[in-house]
């Protein structure tokens, strides 16, 4: 795209009235990254760059997306609000999920401390902002178009967790037909034993670390394994992990 068309695309965008993922087809057309669910794919926010947004004070780091079908926009983002920055009203035309990591996400219904998940179906809509700022993990167009479950969880409610077993602790924040999503909290120290994930997994690590046969995942790691995979975990820092299964299988499609 020449640097003129990606101008008015940005400004289109920020005045749209609508903005949110159904929109962001408008900047970058047909711009992937981590598309390929049959592959393995691993970053670290804190070695990504932030870009703008088309929306003053809030900015991103990408990853994945796939844009194949505008204006479906599949992707996975951490988006930053900065003090008193804000998006004017959209609609989740795939659903939205959300962990806000640090701060205080607010809209029009509340105040959405850190460690507040939630998930917005398709079809809700709201004007999301921060007064002091914000980060937040984010994936679009992810939910089934059927599953109308809007919930946020506070997961820094210790009555919410479960003990499983070796001092490990669950946090199950969703369990449907298509995917589970939960949180976990591993001592240091502790191993498993290969686990085969035959529809995949996702992590996003909150805090500490891990490493599996293939790397290592401090704090700030976005790891992604295709269906078909084994892992052999190793936790070299107590930490907390955000995890999902089983949407990797037979992905959500809008197209």
């Amino acid at each position: 795209m020449t640097p003129f068309l990606l101008h008015a695309a940005f400004s289109s965008a920020a005045n749209h009235d609508n903005w949110d993922g159904t929109a962001y087809w408008l900047i970058i057309r047909a711009m992937k990254l981590n598309a390929d669910l049959s592959k393995r794919a691993c970053m670290n926010m804190h070695e990504l760059e932030w870009e703008d947004s088309p929306a003053e004070g809030v900015q991103r780091l990408r990853l994945e997306r796939e844009d194949d079908h505008p204006p479906v926009d599949r992707v996975s983002t951490i988006v930053r609000f900065a003090p008193g920055s804000s998006f004017s009203q959209n609609v989740h035309g795939g659903g939205e999920e959300f962990l806000v990591l640090n701060g205080v996400l607010s809209d029009e219904y509340g105040d959405y401390p850190a460690g507040t998940y939630g998930r917005n179906p398709k079809g809700t809509a709201h004007a999301p902002f921060s007064k002091d700022g914000c980060t937040m993990l984010v994936k679009l167009w992810q939910m089934r178009p059927d599953d109308q479950q809007q919930l946020a969880v506070n997961t820094r409610d210790e009555s919410l967790w479960l003990e499983r077993q070796d001092t490990c602790f669950e946090l199950s924040l969703f369990e449907g037909e298509y995917e589970s999503v939960s949180m976990w909290k591993w001592p240091q120290g502790i191993t498993f034993a290969q686990q085969h994930f035959d529809r995949g997994v996702e992590y996003f690590v909150i805090e500490g670390g891990f490493s599996d046969q293939d790397g290592d995942y401090p704090e700030g790691t976005w790891l992604r394994l295709p269906p078909g995979s084994r892992q052999a975990i190793r936790v070299t820092s107590q930490c907390t992990i955000f995890r999902k299964q089983g949407h990797l299988l037979n992905p959500v499609s809008y197209a």
